[in-house]
C-alpha cells in the first residue's frame, strides 16, 4: 500500500521541524521583549500558529528564524500595545523576571538593556542576543540597515559607562 501526503502533512512537518529548531530562541527573545515567562510562551504559541496559517506563503526571501522571528516580535508588539499589559508593564519589577535557567544571561546586562529606549532594546536583542546580522535585523524589524547601525550605536554608547564600570569591578 503507497500512503501518498497531502501538502498539509508537508506544512505540518515543515513546522514540526521549525519548532524544534527555534522554539528556545523565540522563547528567550519573548522572555526578554514581554517580561513575563507565561506571556512570552504564549507569544511563541501565536507565533508558531501565524506561521502555520502562513506557510504556504513563506517565499524563502529571508531565512526561516529571520521570518519567525519577525513574527515573534510583532506577536509581541500586539501584546504590549494592549491596555492591560500597557498598565501591568509599568508594575512589573525587572528582579522579579523569571527567565527560564537554560536562558539566564548577566542580570545586570538585562536590566540595562531593559532601561534602553525601544527601538534601541530591539536591535539590541535581535542582534546580540539572536545572534542576526544587522541585514536580518533591518529585515525583521522593517528598517533599513543604516537605521539598525545607528541604533547600535546609540545602544552602545548608552550601555558603555554601565558595562566598563562592570569590567573595572571585575578586573579588581
Amino acid at each position: 500500500m503507497n500512503i501518498v501526503k497531502g501538502p498539509d502533512d508537508y506544512l505540518e512537518e515543515k513546522l514540526n521541524r521549525m519548532m524544534q529548531a527555534y522554539e528556545k530562541d523565540l522563547l528567550r527573545l519573548c522572555c526578554v521583549y514581554l517580561k513575563d515567562t507565561a506571556m512570552a510562551e504564549d507569544a511563541v504559541q501565536e507565533t508558531f500558529v501565524k506561521a502555520y496559517r502562513n506557510l504556504k506563503n513563506f517565499r524563502g526571501e529571508s531565512s526561516e528564524k529571520t521570518w519567525l522571528i519577525r513574527i515573534a516580535v510583532n506577536v509581541c508588539k500586539d501584546m504590549l500595545s494592549t491596555a492591560w499589559f500597557r498598565n501591568l508593564g509599568r508594575m512589573v519589577n525587572l528582579d522579579d523576571i523569571k527567565i527560564p535557567q537554560e536562558m539566564e544571561v548577566k542580570s545586570e546586562v538585562v536590566d540595562e538593556i531593559m532601561r534602553l529606549p525601544k527601538k534601541l532594546r530591539e536591535v539590541v536583542l535581535l542582534y546580540y542576543y539572536e545572534d542576526m546580522n544587522q541585514s536580518e535585523v533591518a529585515d525583521v524589524l522593517g528598517v533599513s540597515i543604516a537605521t539598525v547601525h545607528r541604533r547600535l550605536e546609540k545602544a552602545r554608547e548608552a550601555l558603555r559607562p554601565q558595562l566598563e564600570g562592570g569590567n573595572r569591578q571585575n578586573a579588581r
